[in-house]
């Protein structure tokens, strides 16, 4: 059960960072659910290692640091797609 929460939320901040930055209509499901659960993983572990603690409970703060970090992946990503 615990496997389809993960993914529906890795989908949701995936969808949410693509609209972000504007790359919602050259994504998919997928997409949207691999960068969501990498970049979740990305804004928390960012968030730790610059001494701004520890989000790691389902909360507002927690989505906007999944969101973050997630279009912060998205960022890096583009970037390296253009070359």
């Amino acid at each position: 059960m615990y496997i389809l929460l993960w993914l529906l939320f890795g989908a949701v901040i995936g969808w949410l960072a693509s609209i972000f930055m504007n790359t919602n209509r050259s994504m998919g499901l997928i997409a949207n659910i691999i960068i969501g659960l990498i970049g979740s993983a990305l804004g928390m572990w960012l968030m730790d290692i610059f001494g701004f603690g520890r989000v790691d409970t389902f909360s507002i703060a927690g989505v906007l640091v999944s969101v973050g970090g997630a279009a912060l992946l998205i960022g890096v990503l583009t970037a390296f797609h253009r070359r």
